[in-house]
């Protein structure tokens, strides 16, 4: 799959996606070149999510970031579009070296798709979301998300929840189920969170002490 590529002046057209970044690890920074050539901004997604920026000769790293600030939703969606590439045809394993998954890795793949999708209706229920307003929930093998939920009631969950204790594995899912309610991380987003689940602090502290995923 090529690099996909980014212009000036072209807005996304996707709405805002609101995502639980992994702790301490978030996406990587992205890469700025000056090139003399280039006559304009341009922004390439590679394969492995990576941002890569080209400066024209003219341009300012300020204006370059800007840029990619404005084009933020465009820049998610593209790396998620290479994340489900990468789940689809197995080009990548979670250590980051590609080849084959051990056994152990899948089966706690698909224990995570029987699993996670249930307990999040369920948690739903018990905080007075109806079941309609999850419009869709996928598992998928994210590198810098835990999980994200869109303005459309799309939740995605990172499979490795599946492996989390229970209390971290709810609070990932509370928090992505209260943007159904707020679609923001404002203090009042934070506060339906506590409402919720009161040790959200806790869970919070365990993510940030996991080690760097590759």
């Amino acid at each position: 799959m090529a690099d996909t590529e980014r212009l000036p002046l072209r807005r996304a057209a996707s709405p805002t996606q609101f995502t639980l970044p992994l702790e301490p690890q978030a996406a990587p920074a992205p890469t700025f070149t000056r090139h003399p050539r280039a006559r304009r901004y341009i922004i390439r997604v590679a394969d492995d999510g990576a941002v890569r920026v080209t400066i024209p000769r003219w341009g300012s790293r300020r204006e370059a970031e800007l840029f990619v600030e404005r084009e933020h939703c465009w820049i998610v969606k593209q790396q998620q579009h290479a994340e489900e590439a990468r789940a689809k045809y197995g080009r990548e394993r979670p250590d980051g070296r590609g080849g084959r998954e051990g056994r152990e890795t899948l089966d706690a793949r698909e224990r995570a798709k029987r699993e996670l999708p249930p307990r999040l209706v369920a948690l739903a229920a018990e905080h007075g979301l109806p079941a309609e307003r999850i419009t869709r929930v996928s598992v998928r093998n994210q590198k810098w998300r835990w999980g994200s939920c869109s303005p459309d009631g799309h939740i995605c969950l990172n499979w490795r929840l599946v492996l989390m204790p229970d209390s971290v594995r709810d609070y990932v899912m509370i928090h992505e189920l209260m943007h159904l309610k707020r679609m923001d991380h404002s203090p009042r987003f934070w506060k339906l969170v506590a409402q919720a689940c009161p040790d959200y602090q806790d869970a919070r502290r365990y993510l940030r002490s996991m080690p760097r995923l590759s």
